[in-house]
Order: C-alpha cells, then sequence, then structure tokens
C-alpha cells in the first residue's frame, strides 16, 4: 500500500472529518471512498465515450424504429 501527504484547506479538513464522524468511518476511508467513487465515474465516462466514438447513430435509429410498438416482451427479454 502506497502512502501519500495531502493538504488541504482548513475548511475542506474540518468538513472531511465531520462527514467521516457522522458515517461512523474513519478519515482514511471516507477519503477512499470519494477517490474510489470520483475515479469510477471517469471510468464509466471513458468507456461511454470510446463507445459512442464508434456509434453508427443512423443504423441505432432504424433498429429502434423497425421494433414494434406495445409489443409483448419474448422469452429472453426478461432482465436477471
Amino acid at each position: 500500500m502506497s502512502q501519500f501527504s495531502l493538504r488541504l484547506p482548513d475548511s475542506l479538513m474540518d468538513e472531511a472529518k465531520q462527514i467521516a464522524e457522522q458515517d461512523n468511518v474513519s478519515l482514511n476511508q471516507f477519503f477512499l471512498a470519494a477517490i474510489s467513487e470520483k475515479m469510477g465515474e471517469l471510468k464509466a465516462k471513458r468507456f461511454f465515450k470510446e463507445r459512442s466514438d464508434h456509434a453508427n447513430v443512423e443504423e441505432a435509429l432504424a433498429i429502434l424504429a423497425s421494433q414494434k410498438q406495445g409489443e409483448a416482451p419474448r422469452p429472453g427479454d426478461e432482465m436477471p
């Protein structure tokens, strides 16, 4: 595991301490969760950006337009 020294404004540190205490977690756990959440968001954005760069919008719209409205789900359409 790595260590990293972080300088924070006092106001931000005070707020982080309050939130960690309210959540009944250590300050370290709070920062790890916050960083992980942000990294997950960025990873998801990159994932969808990469796919949208290769998307064929006209083809996707044509597929959607070809589907019957109000049609009952077919076997295999169930959500897990």
